[in-house]
């Protein structure tokens, strides 16, 4: 073989290795953050029905990132993205009032001690963040983006003027930033009109959205995908608790 050939075919190879070995690191990162000793115990029991490890490593969260996880509630996923973070990193854990009552019990025992030193608590007006410009790597936005378009009866759920929430989020992202999207589907063509008696939405109208934001799909998976959902049963509670279909899309923010 002429010496640059064989020069090309082995700087090749290395060059496939080097990518075979980075992926590989990849995903230890992220299933070491789901084995990570200490996790408590429920959490551990959830991660068979969220996969968040696949999740988290299709947003492509990363070490030394600044993520929020916007309505958080008891930390599930703001744990595990503050490990993978680590200690260069960030994770805002972005309540409202309701939130940090549905999840009282949870929430202080996760953050007890100072277990999460990278976690900031922050219970705020989602109408009000008052997020820094461009101040975030990514944003987790996991089975919540519906309550944005709940309209409570009982008064507990403070009105939300959505438009104004997903525009300070596009702010404070950067560009080129992700945000993770994961929600219960409603029926196609539905748009939102199940997010108040169902707690799901459609997601083409979520698409739509976030489009409307500055955000560009990016990815999505499958893998949360049930079939068999008639998406006609209310998400959290009965029959259809634990098994809804629910779609994931990973946006990023355009550079205007």
């Amino acid at each position: 073989m002429h010496k640059s050939l064989l020069t090309g075919s082995l700087a090749a190879i290395c060059a496939a290795l080097l990518m075979t070995a980075s992926i590989a690191s990849a995903a230890d990162e992220y299933d070491a953050a789901v084995t990570h000793p200490g996790r408590p115990a429920a959490d551990s029991a959830r991660d068979a029905l969220d996969h968040p490890a696949e999740l988290l490593r299709l947003a492509g969260i990363k070490p030394g990132m600044r993520v929020a996880d916007v309505l958080a509630g008891d930390g599930y996923y703001s744990e595990l993205a503050s490990i993978i973070v680590g200690p260069k990193g960030k994770v805002l854990m972005i309540n409202n009032a309701a939130f940090d009552h549905w999840s009282d019990g949870p929430l202080q025992a996760r953050l007890a001690s100072g277990r999460l030193a990278n976690v900031e608590h922050q219970t705020l007006v989602l109408n009000h963040m008052n997020l820094q410009p461009a101040s975030l790597d990514a944003i987790l936005l996991v089975k919540v983006y519906h309550d944005l378009y709940w309209i409570d009866s009982e008064g507990v759920w403070p009105k939300v003027d959505t438009r104004g929430v997903l525009d300070q989020l596009a702010h404070a992202l950067k560009p080129g930033g992700a945000l993770l999207l994961v929600d219960h589907s409603a029926k196609a063509g539905s748009g939102t009109a199940a997010a108040s008696p169902l707690h799901r939405i459609d997601e083409a109208y979520a698409i739509k959205d976030f489009e409307s934001h500055g955000f560009k799909v990016a990815a999505k998976s499958d893998l949360l995908r049930r079939p068999d959902d008639a998406r006609d049963q209310i998400s959290y509670k009965g029959a259809a608790l634990g098994k809804t279909d629910r779609f994931v899309l990973v946006f990023h923010k355009t550079a205007n």
